[in-house]
C-alpha cells in the first residue's frame, strides 16, 4: 500500500483539518479553504482526521526573566557531576498559570516550571531553579533553558530563555564555548505519556533560537507520522498550536529547521525527532 504525502504551509491559519482518503491505485485530492479551516489530502484511511488549531492568546508574562547562574562540575570517575544554578525574575515557579484550565490540555499539577533541554533530547522540568547532570569527559553539549507556563507552554518574550554551549575535557573540566550564531530549533511538546482526555488535546510548541520564521525566510517542517499517518506542515509563524486527532500509540514528530528555499539548515541542532505515548485507556501499551 503506497502512502500519499501532503504538505502544509501552517502560518495564520485558525485551523486545519487533515482528512481521511483511501490508498490504492486511484487517489483522490481535494483542497477546500474557508474562513476557519483548511482541508487537505491525508496519507492513508484514519479512523479521525487531524486538526491543527492555533492555541489563542495565553497569560502574558513580558518581563519575566531566566539567565544562568553559577554553574559547576565535579568528575566523578570516567563522568562529571555538573551541576546548574539559575536567575529567575518576575516569574513565580509552581504557581499555577492562572488560564490553565480554559486551555483544556495536559497541565502539571507542580505549576509553573523551567524546561531544561540538554541536545535536543525531551527535556527535564524544574519547580526549582536548579539541576544537575551526569555527563561523560569529552563531550560537547548544547543546553537551551526556558520559562514554562503550568501547562507546558513556552514564554516567548526576549529574556525568558538562555542557550549555553559547553564541553567538559579530558580531566573533567567545564568550558564554556561561544554560542553558535546560526539558527536552531528545540523540541519541547507533544513529549511522553498522554492517557484519556489529555489525547485530545496536544500542545504542539518548539522554541527556535537565532532566527524568526516567515514565509519568506526560515521556516519549522514538522512531520507527522502514525498509526495511518504520514503528514508533513511548514510552520511559518512561531506560535503554539494544538494537535487534535493523532492515532493512538506512538506517534513521532520530526522538526526541522529549513530555509526560503526548503533545504534544511546547516548548523546544530536543526533536526529532530520526538516519539510520544497516546492511550485513551489504561493500561497504556508499552
Amino acid at each position: 500500500m503506497t502512502k500519499m504525502k501532503s504538505v502544509l504551509s501552517l502560518g495564520l491559519a485558525s485551523a486545519v483539518l487533515f482528512t481521511a482518503c483511501n490508498s490504492g491505485s486511484e487517489t483522490t485530492e481535494q483542497t477546500t479553504t474557508t474562513e476557519t479551516a483548511q482541508t487537505v489530502p491525508a496519507e492513508q484511511k484514519v479512523s479521525n482526521p487531524i486538526f491543527v488549531t492555533e492555541v489563542g492568546n495565553a497569560q502574558d508574562f513580558p518581563n519575566a526573566q531566566l539567565s544562568f547562574g553559577n554553574v559547576t562540575a565535579m568528575p566523578q570517575g570516567d563522568s562529571v557531576k555538573v551541576s546548574f544554578a539559575f536567575n529567575v525574575k518576575n516569574y513565580q515557579l509552581k504557581n499555577q498559570t492562572t488560564d490553565s484550565n480554559s486551555k483544556v490540555c495536559n497541565n502539571s499539577d507542580k505549576g509553573q516550571h523551567i524546561h531544561f533541554i540538554l541536545d535536543n533530547k525531551p527535556y527535564v522540568a524544574l519547580y526549582e531553579p536548579k539541576h544537575e547532570v551526569v555527563l561523560a569527559k569529552n563531550t560537547e553539549h548544547h543546553l537551551l533553558v526556558f520559562l514554562s507556563r503550568s501547562y507546558h507552554l513556552s514564554l516567548k518574550n526576549k529574556g525568558a530563555a538562555a542557550v549555553m554551549t559547553f564541553k567538559i575535557d579530558g580531566d573533567g573540566k567545564l568550558q564554556k564555548m561561544d554560542n553558535p550564531t546560526t539558527p536552531m530549533v528545540f523540541y519541547s511538546r507533544p513529549k511522553g505519556d498522554y492517557l484519556g482526555k489529555d489525547v485530545d488535546n496536544l500542545l504542539f510548541d518548539f522554541y527556535v533560537w537565532n532566527s524568526s520564521l516567515a514565509t519568506d525566510g526560515y521556516k519549522v517542517k514538522a512531520n507527522i507520522k502514525g498509526d495511518g499517518v504520514d503528514t508533513t506542515m511548514v510552520v511559518t509563524n512561531w506560535q503554539p498550536y494544538f494537535l487534535k486527532g493523532l492515532p493512538m500509540g506512538k506517534p513521532s514528530i520530526t522538526l526541522t529547521l529549513i530555509d526560503k528555499d526548503g533545504n534544511k539548515v546547516n548548523g546544530p541542532e536543526t533536526e529532530v525527532t520526538r516519539e510520544f505515548n497516546l492511550s485513551r485507556d489504561e493500561p497504556m501499551k508499552p
